[in-house]
Order: structure tokens, then C-alpha cells, then sequence
């Protein structure tokens, strides 16, 4: 996961430059009243920053297993949070007579530090040779034709007879009210679609349904408590012990016939802690349990599984084909004969996993014969042939590549997202307000801010960079919430975040 951070360190890079030379520009243009060397001194950072921000993409790339460039991506993202704070610093403090006399007594010696620590961040970059690379012109406007308020989840391929072992799996097992089914594999190899396949299907119509989105932080409280509030249909207060959440879940499952629960992402290996999550829901009297558990790591569903585990196997070259030709509307295109046999070829490179066949195809929409070409033969690729490659990996490569074709507008806004934790759950509209304060969104004479946000959400959206939520009721904070705003989990395996409409 070293390497995944590294990645994501480096994307935010490319979204904070932004922002400080914004930031500087507003400084210089601004009410605030600057001494006429600080004013040059501010012009002559903007002027090294946008430089620097030429050879940005192109660092970020090799940064993925070049020691060096990811060096000087790290330093440069340090500067410029420093300069932003140092910025922050001087506007709220010009505010009050004490304090601009004591920032023009700072500030000179402040910025000659700072434009040394730029200067040598040059330097450097001169060393690595980090070439520029041609800026994409592609204009900053959305879809008129995509209505980011609707969208219909594309047919899921391929999945057919792993949904029917699963549901067999469930239904066949009578030695206890509780049995758990774990489904492991690769990250982004669609576990959690499955398990959604099963929740939607109509042998669990009836059933008291519950979705848990578990990951990293495993908290058996806030486990429970979650079970607790989507069992009894309203917004409760949390429960602070365990011996009280587990005297609630008795309760409630004592009150119904059937339940199917799913665990998504379970990351927990601690024996003892996997043994109190099944004691948990193992208090059933006169109640079936089916509990369905997403993992990565065959140990944990070794663990956890009351019946024997499936592995859910990587899809076939021809399934992610499919799903690429669906995503990227091939058979509408007039050159899709030539397109063809480059498609078939990047589909292999995806290795069986869903996730990277559906960000590929809807990124390759657009794109010419040519940018299909140099997609198939991109040097990206051989990262998930590293000696060190692991299942984060395998799937790494394409989404990098997914990522580096976005137009330069989307790459900062999703960038941003990875200040949040894994598992955070996310407001869509206050996403979006964030992206305007942070000046991610250029102004247009014909989309509002507004429609420009819906319109960068609907693409990750379309990539499976973000994903809808399937759950229904929410604890606490988020209960409130109409169901029309919620929205849910980042599906990149770097920075699983969760929004909410």
C-alpha cells in the first residue's frame, strides 16, 4: 500500500499547485495593500510556480517507480502548503494594525526563504529532467446531454453464475440460525457488486435487509449500532456499550422472520475480534441470519465463514471486453473495426477486474485511434508487472492510466478527495461547495458552478471512480438526509471515500 499513497501523494500535488498560484493571484490583484517589492516578489513566485506546474503531469507519472520524481513531487506538494499558510497568514492578520505591522517586518524575510526552497525545487527538476508535456485543450464544459440528478446503473457482466453459488451457498446451509458466506478476491474485482446483486434479489424481498460498508477501522460498536439503526427503520441514538448494542440486536432480530446482512470490506484478522462480530449476530431466536462478508484476504474469510468460502475468480479477457464496449459506446462508433483488436488488447491488460475494465472504457469514449494506441502501449503498464506487485497492484495501472487521460479540471477535483479517510462519508453538496472555495471550478459564460459540480460528479460517477450508495437508512447524523441526496463509496482502491448526495 506503500506505493498506493505514493500515487495519491502525488495527484494531490497536482490540485494544490493549482490552487497557490490562484491563491498568489489573488493576492496580487486583490484590496489588500502590498509593498512594491513583495508585489514583485509574489509575481516572480507565480511566474516559477507555473513553470513548475508544466512539468507537473509528467512527474506525477514517473513518480509511480521513479524514487527521484517522486522525491520532488513530495517537496513540491510540502511548498506548496506552506505558501498557501504563509498567504492565509498574511490576509488575516493585515486585518488589524498590529498585526500588519508585525507581517511587514515578517513577510520580506519569509518570502526570501520561501523563493529559496522554490529555487532549488527548480533546480531539481531541471536535474530529474521532468519535461513538460502538452497541456489538453479539452474544454472545461459539461455534457448538455448527461442530467447529473439521473443515472441508470450499467447491466452488470459476467456475474450470472457466481451470484447463483452464492445464493445456494445461503439457502443451503440449515445447522445454524446464523450462517456467514464470505466472497474474497483482488481489490476491484466487484465483491461488493455481487453482494449487491444478492441483496437486490428477489428471494430477499421479504427479508429484513441490512448493508454495513465495514473497511479499515473496524469498530464493532459502530457495526452494531449501524445494524441497529437500518433493522428498526428510524433514527435512534447510539448505544455506547457493547453488552447494550448486543441486548438491541436480540431484540430486533427476535422480531423478524428473515435477515440478510452484508458486511462490505472486512479488513479486520484479529481472531478474537472476527469471534465477537459472529457472536454478535449469532443471538437470533426463531430468526434466519444470512450473512454475507466482502474481503480481500482469504484469512479473514477462512475465519469468518460458517460455510466453505468462495473465491470470486478474475473475469475472462472477453467479459472485461464487454464491459470496456459497453462503457466506451464502441459499436456507435464509425473506426470501430480498426478499434477492435487495440480494445481487445487493453482488456487483457486489465487482468479480469471489473473496476479497471469500466474506468478504461468510459475514459476511451472520446478518444481518437491514436489515444487508444498509446493507451495499449503505455509505459503504466508494466507497473503490475513489478516484482513487488501485489493484488493492489494488478489493478493500479489501469487506473493510474484512467486517471492521467482525465481532462486537468476532473484530476483536481478528484484528487481532493484523497484528504478523506477510507470509509468517510461525504455530502455531495458540500463537495462541491468545497470544490468552488478551493477554486477547482473555472467560471463559464454558459454552466453555472453548480452545474459544473453535478457534471464532474456524473463523470467519476460514469468512470466508477465514485459509486451510488445501496444503503437505505443511516444512522444518526446521516438518517436525516433525503434519499434523493445520498451518495456513496469512491471506488478506487487508493481512496475508497464514501459520498452522499
Amino acid at each position: 500500500m506503500a506505493a498506493a499513497a505514493a500515487v495519491v501523494g502525488g495527484m494531490v500535488a497536482s490540485g494544490v499547485i493549482k490552487v497557490v498560484i490562484k491563491q498568489i493571484g489573488s493576492a496580487i490583484g486583490g484590496k489588500i495593500k502590498l509593498h512594491k517589492n513583495l508585489k514583485k516578489d509574489l509575481q516572480k513566485m507565480k511566474m516559477t510556480l507555473e513553470s513548475v506546474e508544466a512539468a507537473l503531469s509528467d512527474a506525477e507519472r514517473r513518480s509511480i517507480n521513479d524514487s527521484s520524481a517522486l522525491l520532488w513531487v513530495n517537496r513540491l506538494k510540502a511548498a506548496m502548503y506552506d505558501i498557501s499558510d504563509m498567504l492565509d497568514d498574511f490576509e488575516s492578520d493585515t486585518q488589524s494594525r498590529v498585526g500588519a505591522m508585525r507581517k511587514k517586518i515578517s513577510m520580506p524575510d519569509k518570502m526570501k526563504k520561501m523563493q529559496k526552497r522554490l529555487q532549488k525545487i527548480t533546480e531539481d527538476h531541471q536535474n530529474y529532467r521532468l519535461l513538460p508535456e502538452t497541456r489538453s485543450n479539452e474544454p472545461q464544459l459539461p455534457d448538455i446531454r448527461e442530467n447529473a440528478g439521473t443515472m441508470v446503473e450499467a447491466e452488470i457482466i459476467g456475474r450470472a453464475e457466481e451470484k447463483l453459488e452464492i445464493l445456494a451457498r445461503l439457502s443451503g446451509s440449515t445447522t445454524e440460525h446464523t450462517t456467514f458466506v464470505p466472497i474474497w478476491g483482488l481489490g476491484g474485482i466487484g465483491k461488493s457488486t455481487l453482494a449487491r446483486l444478492v441483496y437486490n434479489h428477489p428471494e430477499f424481498e421479504k427479508h429484513s435487509r441490512v448493508w454495513v460498508y465495514v473497511s479499515q477501522i473496524f469498530d464493532l460498536k459502530k457495526i452494531g449500532n449501524t445494524i441497529i439503526s437500518q433493522l428498526s427503520r428510524q433514527q435512534s441514538q447510539q448505544i455506547l456499550d457493547l453488552h447494550s448494542i448486543n441486548i438491541r440486536l436480540q431484540e430486533l432480530l427476535a422480531e423478524k422472520k428473515n435477515a440478510l446482512i452484508i458486511l462490505d470490506d472486512l479488513w479486520e484478522k484479529r481472531p478474537s475480534q472476527l469471534e465477537e462480530l459472529k457472536s454478535m449476530l449469532k443471538q437470533s431466536k426463531g430468526c434466519k441470519v444470512m450473512v454475507v462478508v466482502t474481503t480481500r484476504d482469504e484469512g479473514i474469510a477462512n475465519e469468518i465463514s460458517t460455510v466453505q468460502p468462495y473465491k470470486l475468480p478474475q473475469l475472462s479477457d472477453e467479459m472485461c471486453w464487454e464491459i470496456m464496449s459497453q462503457k466506451s459506446k464502441f459499436e456507435t462508433r464509425d473506426d470501430k473495426e480498426r478499434l477492435e483488436p487495440i480494445g481487445r488488447d487493453i482488456a487483457k491488460k486489465c487482468k479480469g477486474v471489473a473496476l479497471a475494465a469500466q474506468s478504461l472504457g468510459h475514459i476511451l469514449r472520446s478518444k481518437s485511434y491514436g489515444e487508444w494506441n498509446s493507451v495499449r502501449t503505455n509505459h503504466i503498464w508494466n507497473l503490475s508487472t513489478s516484482t513487488d506487485a501485489s493484488s493492489s497492484h494488478e489493478v493500479l495501472g489501469s487506473l493510474l492510466l484512467s486517471y492521467n487521460l482525465m481532462p486537468p479540471y476532473l484530476k483536481s477535483c478528484f484528487a481532493y478527495c484523497a484528504i478523506f479517510p477510507k470509509g468517510h462519508i461525504m455530502i455531495k453538496d458540500e463537495l462541491i461547495h468545497q470544490w468552488i472555495a478551493l477554486g477547482f471550478m473555472e467560471p463559464s459564460s454558459i454552466f453555472s458552478y453548480w452545474q459544473l459540480g453535478e457534471s464532474y460528479i456524473m463523470q467519476l460517477l460514469e468512470m466508477s471512480f465514485l459509486q451510488h450508495s445501496k444503503r437505505t437508512y443511516f444512522p444518526l447524523r446521516t438518517a436525516a438526509i433525503p434519499a434523493s441526496r445520498r451518495w456513496s463509496p469512491l471506488r478506487w482502491p487508493l481512496l475508497r471515500t464514501k459520498i452522499r448526495k
